[in-house]
């Protein structure tokens, strides 16, 4: 584990894992644009403002930029924000989870597969933070392997793995309105087959 890695507030094998995979992920063309993505931007109004959590290789940042909308991208691992703005140039900056700061700044807030990797006892506080981030009535989504508690994936990366209902209390207590939610059938970047659950959710007040 580097130094770096030790001081990011982010599970250290996670890290070294996505720091050293960037370039995997920025070049594999396996790898596409959400499934989900246009279905929640079609829930926008034009020119809203977006921030995109764990942007990853950039396809859902370009995706995202494509349709008009005005992005901020974020990821937590330098080599992933840099792989981003080298492949897609959408001008994505190092942010961890812990450290969004804003208030009512944004319209949207995407996380896909991102928050899946925040520890379940810091997902309530993130959480909370992206709903202060939000303007009222703004708009949430992510998405999360399902499971009966925290664990690792055959690649060593943390997971909370969370039962659906412990999910759907979460956000509610977070004070989100559940719009939709969607079980699926996905394959993860290890090779093991679970359902996961997408969420699009709004701030309640």
């Amino acid at each position: 584990m580097s130094d770096q890695a030790a001081d990011t507030h982010i599970d250290p094998a996670t890290y070294d894992f996505y720091q050293s995979e960037a370039p995997f992920y920025s070049f594999c063309s396996a790898i596409g644009t959400s499934r989900h993505l246009d279905g929640f931007l079609d829930r926008l109004k034009p020119g809203a403002r977006v921030l995109e959590l764990g942007c990853g290789a950039g396809r859902d940042s370009a995706r995202i930029l494509e349709r008009g909308f005005d992005l901020d991208a974020t990821d937590g691992i330098p080599a992933m924000v840099a792989k981003a703005n080298e492949r897609h140039a959408i001008n994505a900056r190092l942010m961890r989870f812990d450290q969004l700061a804003a208030v009512q700044e944004y319209d949207a807030v995407w996380a896909h597969a991102c928050l899946l990797h925040c520890p379940r006892a810091q997902l309530p506080d993130v959480l909370a933070s992206v709903h202060r981030a939000l303007r009222p009535q703004g708009w949430h989504y992510a998405s999360y392997k399902l499971g009966t508690g925290e664990g690792r994936d055959l690649l060593g990366r943390l997971h909370n793995f969370p039962a659906a209902q412990w999910l759907r209390d979460t956000y509610r207590a977070a004070m989100f309105e559940i719009v939709e939610e969607q079980v699926f059938a996905g394959m993860g970047s290890d090779g093991t087959q679970r359902d996961w659950m997408a969420l699009t959710v709004r701030r309640a007040r």
